[in-house]
């Protein structure tokens, strides 16, 4: 298959799966939307061993295509941490964090821009697949301010770590529980690196999105969670990478890491 083929089977395969009739379009780049879209929307469930085949080589394709970025390739660099702005699902880690919700399911929203939604399309359906078993497994709701691990799959890293972190109302100003809830999601991920081994990990920014977590505050908590457990805890990480996508995160970053 080509990859336009790849993408048809794909939909039709998804689109099959619903047992609905749904319009389909027919320009490449519509197409595609409309893949992610059908991705966003389903439930974890069994999948056959074709379209997984089809899913994976059209995904790891788009992924080598892309702009990818090791460690090595960063340059903004304090000791172990770095500060590095782009889209965390290009980062060739091995783990990256993702900012999930208490369900740790991804976001059913279609297309929506949180890095929940980017991680898993990237990623393919089966990391859905894999939260679902955590959370079977677990039988309740992630607890804000823990941490999981699963394979990263299609995207450049090695795994993914999910946190969940604190939602605070909008215009409310956060708890001193709110802000020890947040610096628990950096411990637990990096208590979760370190178990499993890992030498480099990314961190978005936790909280600051559509949880309202203001963006000062939260990289304060960050940088000096970060800091303080490299420390105190022998470590077999090597790199910490602070991972930001807005110019505003960038410069809060920089000027909290480097005094710029």
């Amino acid at each position: 298959m080509d990859r336009e083929e790849q993408l048809d089977f794909l939909i039709d395969y998804l689109i099959d799966e619903r047992d609905e009739v749904i319009d389909i379009p027919t320009n490449y780049d519509e197409k595609r939307r409309f893949l992610r879209a059908l991705m966003n929307i389903r439930m974890p469930n069994e999948v056959s061993q074709e379209f997984i085949k089809v899913q994976d080589d059209f995904l790891t394709a788009e992924t080598l295509n892309k702009d990818l970025t090791s460690v090595e390739d960063i340059n903004e660099v304090k000791g172990k941490l770095m500060l590095w702005q782009g889209d965390i699902s290009t980062l060739k880690v091995d783990a990256i964090v993702n900012a999930a919700n208490s369900k740790l399911l991804g976001c059913f929203v279609p297309l929506h821009n949180c890095i929940d939604n980017v991680i898993h399309s990237a990623a393919g359906v089966q990391l859905r697949d894999e939260c679902n078993t955590i959370m079977k497994i677990q039988n309740r709701d992630e607890d804000v301010g823990k941490a999981k691990i699963t394979g990263a799959y299609n995207l450049p890293s090695k795994y993914v770590i999910h946190t969940v972190g604190p939602a605070i109302p909008r215009g409310s100003k956060p708890s001193n529980d709110e802000c020890e809830l947040l610096a628990n999601c950096y411990r637990s991920c990096l208590e979760v690196a370190d178990y499993n081994g890992l030498e480099s990990i990314a961190f978005c920014c936790i909280s600051t999105g559509v949880f309202n977590f203001p963006q000062d505050l939260a990289s304060e908590i960050a940088i000096e969670t970060v800091e303080e457990y490299l420390k105190s805890h022998e470590t077999s990480l090597k790199y910490v990478i602070f991972n930001v996508f807005t110019d505003e995160d960038y410069s809060i970053y920089k000027n909290a890491l480097f005094g710029e």
